[in-house]
């Protein structure tokens, strides 16, 4: 059977399979099965980014949801955490997100949330596409028993009040903040939260045309918000990426700061209120290892998950914990919301330098960073690394050089035939050097 699900929901180009009309169609279908349960009247919320391509997708899972005699809430584009939100506020019995988050215009995806705003098992994503696959029965289905779609016209006005009471409407009175929306999902409701909270807003990169979503901004291309901190002296710069469950700052002086020192900080305050759960924070592989010395230090562990959201998510509600995210700026803050949220992620921060009083270039030193180098290889296919005994081998010996003070991770990508080389140490050459060396090995063994 062919597979549609990648590490996060399905994605690809869009209007070429499997992000077309056809094969959205039928995730319709299959998710609004997967998702009845019992003889109610059954609800599906549908959000999704700035992409000219989501009228398309949108209008198309549409038709194959209320075939099957579910109704679809429409909400339009809002950010990827506001639809796990919405689906709870909501009592739907699920949420879908019509977005390729950080990619570029022309991709695009779909990720689903379950009725309590959590992203879907293995499992379920499974039985999705299976059915997908599968032909399924609606010819009984007709007259009032086909679905309804609706517009909800007060889904930001929602979001908007749950991002507020996340910091218990706290007053940001007197920080100037610089802004980049990425053009994407979060263009409208985000500069309202933080205007609503009291705070001066420089916003950027806010007019989506369809195509320019990411294009040059964003959290991945903070270049153009550091101006702009620079040139209107702000206290801090905030990036979102194009569905906004993601975020970057820089500080005062334009210094970037990344997920690790974001959940550095907000770990060190919420120990010291007693609300830090089990004093553990959850980070993934690719966390430095800088996050873990700081710390230690501080008496706060660290519990680390394969790279994606999901897998911090699962070792959160596993084990109680409820604060976690990843370097790239995912961060999850589990007693507000069910996925990673960019503009929640800052709020936490703005309430720590208001009520400390202190700048986010002093908040960013509570940890060290120690230099990181990471390399990309393109590979024909992927080959088991252990059945590589050079590679392995020149890995084991970079693991004896660094000791103590640094860390070697070899993966492949969820999502390309690219192996993914990480070194990080002490001494900057010397980690870009061990990680030529790798790379190099793999090019050798890749056939």
């Amino acid at each position: 059977m062919k597979k549609l699900f990648g590490t996060d929901g399905v994605r690809g180009k869009a209007n070429i399979y499997p992000m077309n009309a056809e094969t959205a169609l039928k995730l319709g279908k299959a998710a609004a099965t997967v998702f009845m349960n019992g003889k109610k009247r059954h609800k599906i919320v549908i959000g999704k980014d700035t992409r000219i391509s989501c009228y398309m997708i949108e209008n198309a899972l549409t038709s194959g949801i209320l075939s099957m005699g579910v109704d679809v809430l429409l909400v339009g584009p809002m950010p990827t955490p506001a639809i796990s939100h919405l689906t709870k506020s909501f009592a739907a019995d699920a949420g879908i997100v019509i977005s390729a988050s950080h990619n570029p215009a022309e991709d695009n995806g779909i990720k689903f949330f379950d009725s309590n705003g959590f992203k879907l098992s293995d499992e379920t994503e499974k039985k999705i596409e299976e059915l997908a696959f599968s032909e399924i029965e609606v010819g009984h289905i007709t007259g009032e028993l086909l679905g309804r779609a609706k517009r909800i016209d007060d889904a930001q006005g929602r979001y908007i009040e749950f991002a507020k009471n996340s910091i218990n409407n706290l007053s940001l009175k007197g920080l100037k903040i610089v802004l980049d929306c990425a053009n994407g999902a979060a263009y409208k409701v985000s500069p309202l939260i933080f205007e609503e909270l009291g705070a001066q807003i420089i916003t950027i990169n806010n007019n989506p045309n369809g195509l320019n979503i990411n294009d040059e901004c964003g959290a991945l291309h903070p270049e153009q918000m550091k101006k702009f901190v620079m040139q209107y002296e702000a206290d801090i710069g905030i990036a979102l990426d194009g569905d906004a469950d993601r975020v970057i700052m820089v500080d005062e002086n334009a210094n970037e700061v990344d997920g690790d020192e974001i959940m550095a900080m907000c770990g060190i305050y919420m120990k010291k209120k007693g609300i830090l759960n089990k004093n553990t924070i959850t980070a993934t592989i690719l966390s430095n290892i800088g996050l873990e010395i700081a710390m230690k230090e501080k008496g706060i562990a660290i519990t680390r998950t394969l790279v994606g959201d999901r897998h911090v998510i699962e070792e959160m509600r596993k084990n109680n914990y409820n604060l976690g995210g990843e370097q790239s700026g995912h961060i999850i803050f589990l007693d507000y919301t069910k996925t990673g949220d960019g503009t929640i992620s800052a709020l936490q921060v703005l309430r720590i330098m208001k009520e400390t009083g202190k700048k986010l270039s002093e908040l960013a030193k509570c940890m060290k960073k120690f230099p990181q180098v990471n390399v990309n290889v393109d590979v024909k296919k992927r080959i088991d690394f252990e059945t590589m005994p050079n590679v392995v081998e020149k890995i084991n010996k970079t693991k004896k050089k660094l000791k103590n003070n640094g860390r070697v991770i070899v993966r492949y990508s969820g999502t390309q035939n690219v192996a993914r080389i990480m070194v990080e140490g002490d001494n900057e050459k010397e980690i870009k050097k061990y990680a030529k060396e790798i790379a190099d090995e793999i090019k050798k063994g890749d056939c």
